[in-house]
């Protein structure tokens, strides 16, 4: 089974969005695991049907380099990012890790990705989801 890891911080409705289409997409095929920068976020996912969840930097270090795939915002690889939520350590476990990271383009940071999207979130999960995401699980 495959273990795909969604990692969000602050409200968690980014991640939360990506866990609820995973799950009408997937079903029970996949494990999912929300990684909260805090606990709100943590719970959040959860809520959305996540299979496990763990908050914090710890968690977030020692899960990445055990997962065929990271979800979440792009911050999520900027050290600081979040409010600070996001730590470097949990920035270089996730750049890191071996896992294919596909992450969309919304963030709340004074930096702009020239070139990408300005979709609103529903679409960049469908995206996500028929574009990217079913070639890594495509023998899901």
């Amino acid at each position: 089974m495959k273990r795909v890891c969604v990692i969000d911080g602050q409200g968690g409705g980014i991640g939360a969005t990506i866990i609820k289409a995973l799950k009408r997409k997937y079903g029970e095929t996949i494990e999912i695991l929300a990684l909260g920068t805090n606990a709100v976020a943590t719970s959040q996912m959860l809520k959305a049907g996540a299979n496990r969840g763990a908050t914090g930097e710890n968690p977030v270090v020692r899960t990445a380099p055990m997962v065929d795939l990271i979800l979440g915002p792009v911050a999520v690889t900027w050290p600081n990012a979040m409010m600070g939520e996001l730590t470097p350590r949990m920035a270089e476990a996730i750049v890191s890790s071996h896992a294919a990271k596909i992450l969309i383009p919304l963030h709340q940071e004074n930096i702009f990705l020239v070139g990408a999207s300005r979709e609103p979130l529903p679409h960049l999960v469908d995206a996500l989801l028929h574009e990217y995401v079913k070639e890594v699980l495509k023998n899901v």
